[in-house]
């Protein structure tokens, strides 16, 4: 009668409703039965026991940027392995579907961090489509892993529409026809399903390349003009606008999030990044769930997206993101593709000295807290500084000042010196507050990016822990119920997807967990090699006793840290269009 069936766990559907001790029986990819009493195993071709495990709906990624990856490894077994069955793509205003090869290698690979190099590959080597339906015919006919679903990026439209160039010029503007293009893309990307348009404003993200190095994205140079035109297009579509404040002008954020607002009109469903307890700002974290409050009380749908795990980050040498908010920083990256001369740059006196003032400078909207007695060194061919801050390096030097340690450092080792700090979402309460908060959305995983620097592949598992601590502790701060609905249910039906639900009737999309491995291994970080991208090595979580089975479209693909053999051969996901 099933073709698989998850006997005897703790079952829950993604509602938010009380679980059960249930049998779930599943045929042709839907969940057939959800039963009290033993399911009849005959002819079962799998049967997993999940005796003392919680069985709940495949969780969702609402903010990836596996955009390149799944072109080369439909599989995305990294987040398949934690339990994410769905994944969104096109996030942060990049998509791959109008631009070509070089543009894209240029969109992706110093705001992402994919090397440049894998990007133009993949796509080039990959890309047959010319729109939107035709891209999500590709991803659909591919052997996907997880179940995917995507955003169309706003500087994707804009550079394929205008060239990079003039897209990335603040004097340029669109043409009426550039920008009727743009409408026309949006609109039909929106036929083929896709659960709407990213754009951001983010004034530290730049671009790579040579021709347009170091400006900011095409979407950051849209006039509100063009902006409200794409934006009453999702609008009246009811689609969604994921979007990226600029951190240095709060009024960007404020505006974004008031354009959920419909007056005389319908709201616009709003999700940006990100809610975050800075450390740098600690004050700020009263003001995200404020805004979302006051917005939503007033008519509109806007959420902030949230990594509900703490934000540690690690970073080889002078390479990591954070360094763009200020102007020596991104000088230094700016160069990241001539060393030599760069190498130069940090050791001239006056190069450091405008470091330092930029370190010094601890007021005013920003990411990274510049507190370098707060970045632990955890490889250098220098054993003696490994364990240490850079701060406690330069005290030991003889009372240097910390930028200086740290420019030393590099200067001399370059990359191979790989240091780690967290940048926000350090105080466990805060962290509590938020995951429960309705104005919230729980993902931005970055998966697909970051490859060195650190994505959050298993956010969903480490919350599930920390609910379920927080409940033996006797200091509960949402049920186990709860905060299942808010990885799954929750979001799929906020997106409207097909998926999150553990129904009979519901797409067989489940995850077998064992609560007893819910332990301090979901935060080890391990070294894995991607053979997609030349064997570059990128920094990923094994808890790989925690996830006992994944199910995706009713099939057995993922358990006990070992794939099926059918995960990247066989299709199991599919693309999910909005209906």
């Amino acid at each position: 009668m099933y073709d698989s069936i998850i006997k005897g766990g703790t079952w829950f559907d993604g509602t938010g409703a009380p679980s059960a001790v249930r049998d779930v029986g599943i045929r042709d990819g839907r969940v057939a039965a959800v039963s009290a009493e033993p399911l009849d195993e005959s002819g079962c071709e799998t049967v997993v026991d999940a005796t003392g495990k919680w069985v709940i709906p495949g969780m969702l990624d609402i903010h990836t940027h596996y955009d390149v990856e799944v072109l080369l490894d439909p599989s995305l077994s990294e987040s398949v392995r934690h339990g994410v069955t769905t994944v969104l793509l096109g996030s942060c205003s990049l998509s791959t579907v109008h631009v070509g090869a070089e543009t894209a290698g240029d969109l992706f690979g110093r705001v992402e961090a994919i090397p440049r190099g894998h990007v133009i590959d993949a796509v080039g080597d990959v890309k047959t489509w010319r729109n939107a339906h035709e891209y999500a015919a590709a991803l659909d006919a591919s052997p996907l892993g997880p179940n995917v679903a995507a955003f169309l990026g706003h500087s994707d439209i804009r550079a394929a529409e205008m060239g990079l160039d003039r897209a990335t010029r603040t004097e340029v503007k669109p043409t009426a026809g550039e920008l009727t293009a743009m409408r026309r893309h949006l609109d039909e990307a929106l036929d083929a399903g896709f659960v709407g348009m990213s754009s951001q404003q983010l004034m530290f993200d730049k671009l790579d390349g040579e021709t347009c190095r170091s400006r900011t994205l095409p979407s950051t140079y849209a006039t509100m003009r063009e902006r409200h035109q794409l934006n009453a297009i999702l609008r009246t579509r009811r689609r969604a606008l994921q979007g990226g404040p600029d951190v240095a002008r709060p009024q960007s954020l404020v505006a974004m999030a008031l354009s959920s607002l419909g007056i005389g009109q319908p709201s616009l469903k709003v999700s940006l990044l990100s809610a975050a307890d800075i450390k740098a700002i600690p004050l700020v974290a009263h003001v995200f769930p404020a805004l979302a409050r006051a917005v939503n009380a007033f008519g509109g749908d806007f959420r902030f997206q949230h990594l509900p795990v703490p934000f540690e980050v690690y970073a080889d040498g002078i390479d990591l993101v954070v360094f763009e908010e200020f102007g020596s920083g991104a000088a230094a990256l700016h160069l990241s593709n001539q060393l030599d001369e760069r190498h130069r740059m940090l050791q001239s006196e006056s190069y450091r000295r405008q470091f330092r003032k930029d370190y010094d400078r601890k007021f005013g909207p920003r990411v990274w807290h510049r507190d370098f007695f707060d970045a632990e060194i955890v490889e250098c061919p220098d054993n003696s500084v490994v364990g240490k801050t850079f701060g406690q390096v330069g005290v030991e030097r003889g009372g240097v000042h910390p930028v200086d340690a740290f420019l030393d450092l590099v200067v001399e080792y370059g990359p191979k010196v790989r240091w780690r700090t967290t940048i926000s979402n350090h105080r466990p309460r805060v962290l509590d507050r938020f995951a429960a908060d309705p104005g919230m959305q729980l993902g931005f995983s970055d998966a697909g990016a970051h490859l060195r620097n650190m994505a959050f592949y298993n956010f969903g598992l480490r919350l599930l822990r920390r609910v379920r601590d927080a409940e033996l502790a006797g200091r509960p701060f949402m049920s186990v119920e709860h905060a299942v609905h808010r990885l799954t249910g929750e979001l799929a039906d906020w997106y409207g997807l097909d998926a999150g639900h553990l129904r009979v009737g519901d797409r067989a999309d489940a995850v077998v967990i064992d609560p007893a491995r819910l332990d301090a291994g979901l935060e080890r970080y391990t070294e894995q090699t991607m053979p997609c991208f030349g064997n570059l090595s990128r920094m990923v979580n094994r808890n790989d006793d925690t996830v006992n089975a994944v199910f995706v479209g009713g099939r057995y693909v993922f358990g006990n840290g070992a794939a099926a053999p059918m995960l990247g051969s066989q299709r199991t996901g599919r693309f999910l269009a909005v209906a």
